[in-house]
């Protein structure tokens, strides 16, 4: 897929909205573990892209899945899934859960928004996932503020509407949700979102370090989770924003790893977990 760029920005849209760019970084497994080693961190999920066509989604599962399979101590697999064929995305889950997938995602509207229409299509997929405990990875964004490739246009209250229909799913907003988290100052809102986590991917690009605090204040340190958005940005960067953050060195560790280790049931070491 490194190789064959232009082919896929011609093939899929919202692959070009973010990698059009060639200076725009793409990895593989060997890189990741190669920063991985370097930063100290001991096992990461990897995550595929938002495809629009079934067999890219496939192609690129395998070869997350393969990874996972070479290095299972290192790499937790999520999958990416066609979300508008969804008795082929249900196959294909079947399939991925049985080779070692941990999870869904990262699912993004890049370049179009979420609509109702599409969780009324959804429902059989996300019904699944629900009974079976299976987590779902959403890319959200904020919508104010400045632009930048990949930055959706799906409203917040999509993805509220996504949660409400279905309480029993765990949901976990990348962006830090794009910001829904703020609104869980409202306690009709605080009540839905038991089971919704939110990431860190890409923070030092959207907000400042007060994030950390103010973010454990409002939903606690329990359901926030290190993402980097690699290669995006190293882990690295984000260590040194949690370490002057002011958090206590227990809710950097639950954040950093500890929260991620219950979610999917997964050992936890020494090293980090991001």
């Amino acid at each position: 897929m490194r190789t064959d760029r232009q082919n896929l920005c011609m093939r899929d849209e919202g692959f070009s909205a973010i990698y059009g760019n060639v200076k725009a970084s793409m990895a593989g497994a060997e890189e990741l573990l190669a920063s991985m080693d370097e930063a100290g961190v001991k096992a990461s999920v990897i995550c595929g892209f938002a495809w629009s066509e079934p067999l890219l989604c496939a192609r690129h599962n395998a070869y997350l899945l393969e990874s996972a399979a070479r290095f299972p101590d290192r790499l937790i697999p999520f999958i990416s899934l066609p979300v508008t064929q969804v008795d082929r995305s249900i196959e294909a889950l079947t399939e991925a859960l049985k080779a070692g997938a941990k999870g869904v995602g990262e699912i993004a509207f890049y370049h179009r928004k979420m609509t109702s229409r599409n969780l009324t299509a959804l429902k059989p997929l996300l019904t699944l996932m629900e009974e079976q405990g299976i987590p779902l990875m959403l890319h959200a964004n904020e919508r104010v503020g400045h632009d930048y490739p990949g930055k959706g246009r799906t409203p917040l209250e999509r993805f509220y509407e996504l949660i409400c229909s279905f309480p029993r799913l765990t949901v976990l907003l990348a962006h830090w949700g794009g910001g829904l988290l703020f609104y869980e100052l409202m306690p009709e809102v605080s009540k839905q979102m038991a089971n919704v986590y939110y990431d860190t991917a890409a923070s030092p690009f959207l907000f400042s370090n007060k994030i950390y605090t103010i973010a454990c204040r409002v939903v606690g340190s329990d359901r926030i989770l290190f993402g980097t958005d690699f290669p995006l940005l190293s882990p690295q960067r984000y260590f040194q924003e949690l370490r002057e953050s002011g958090l206590s060195e227990e809710d950097q560790k639950k954040i950093l790893g500890l929260n991620l280790a219950r979610l999917l049931a997964v050992g936890s070491g020494d090293r980090r977990e991001t």
